[in-house]
């Protein structure tokens, strides 16, 4: 079991950048049952990257999926499984550290180890991917049963993924929450990194006030003035959260921004400024040692939540009070 907090040791940023993002990967070869790596049984502890501590005294629960680790172009597996030692360093030292960080004061942790999907998967859907994601996301659709028959006893939940994650968030989303009775115990679900409708789900909204309860949040990051290659495809027309006022508005200034958690483990306040435009966010040049390397970077998809670390850890503790002042009185 691990007990969530900060590593001491610095991490440089482009290694950072090379784990959590990512890239396309055409190497490949077929997808195959016979290769699919040993189902996870979650009623081992040792299938959880993070548990809480019977001691941890907060009310409301975190459920949080990792983004794609698995990116090494010369990795032709198509799912990574749960007992490989390189992926689960990944999963602590980046995914733990700089993601779900940022919920752990709002909620008790949950982080299942799942047998993910290669970032090739969603440029190779056709040939094997939409394959491999369905069988990673059976891993986090049989932890969440597990986690809600075992230990949520009724308690308000945060949902929180970023890029693959998000995309098992969503499903997640649809079975378990989406015009059904456990969308009472939802006070949010965070799920950046990925394009999704304003309408994608039924009675799931899209949240437009920082107090809100009961919805969506989502936003993907790219450099001021910069749209990739793939906005009209992806982007364009899909759901966005400004992560700094959690409103409506289109501009923030620096001092607007809470803090930016980089690879060194400290936080960066009023590093940076955004501007909303239809179905991503730009952002400036964030202010943090050794800038200038990033001076040419024109995706921030890497730091879709770690960038706005502080800004989703004060509003995820703001709608957990939200959420037990509605349904505590």
């Amino acid at each position: 079991m691990f007990k969530l907090r900060f590593l001491l040791k610095t991490l440089p940023v482009f290694l950072l950048i090379f784990i959590v993002g990512c890239k396309s990967s055409y190497v490949t070869e077929p997808f195959s049952k016979d290769t699919i790596p040993l189902k996870p049984n979650y009623q081992n502890k040792s299938n959880w990257a993070v548990l809480p501590s019977d001691t941890l005294r907060l009310e409301a629960d975190v459920f949080y999926i990792y983004p794609t680790l698995a990116t090494n172009d010369k990795d032709l597996r198509w799912n990574i499984p749960i007992t490989d030692s390189v992926q689960n360093a990944k999963i602590i030292n980046t995914a733990v550290r700089f993601q779900a960080s940022a919920w752990a004061s709002s909620g008790k942790m949950y982080v299942p180890i799942y047998r993910q999907a290669h970032i090739r998967s969603y440029f190779k859907f056709k040939k094997g991917g939409g394959k491999a994601l369905t069988l990673a996301y059976s891993d986090v659709k049989a932890a969440f049963e597990f986690y809600l028959k075992h230990y949520n006893h009724g308690r308000p939940i945060i949902l929180a993924g970023h890029s693959q994650g998000s995309t098992h968030a969503s499903q997640l989303l649809k079975d378990f929450f989406d015009d059904k009775s456990l969308q009472k115990q939802l006070v949010a679900a965070y799920i950046p990194g990925i394009g999704f409708k304003k309408d994608e789900f039924k009675t799931i909204k899209l949240m437009t006030k920082p107090e809100q309860t009961g919805g969506f949040l989502s936003w993907n990051t790219y450099k001021r003035n910069k749209l990739p290659k793939s906005y009209t495809k992806w982007y364009k027309g899909k759901a966005t959260t400004n992560p700094i006022t959690w409103d409506a508005a289109k501009h923030t200034k620096r001092e607007d921004h809470k803090g930016f958690l980089y690879s060194n483990g400290k936080l960066y306040k009023n590093a940076l400024k955004i501007e909303v435009i239809d179905g991503m966010i730009w952002i400036t040049l964030p202010k943090f040692p050794h800038r200038l390397f990033a001076l040419f970077k024109k995706s921030y998809h890497v730091g879709d939540i770690n960038l706005f670390w502080a800004d989703i850890q004060r509003n995820s503790e703001l709608r957990v009070e939200s959420w037990l002042k509605k349904h505590k009185n």
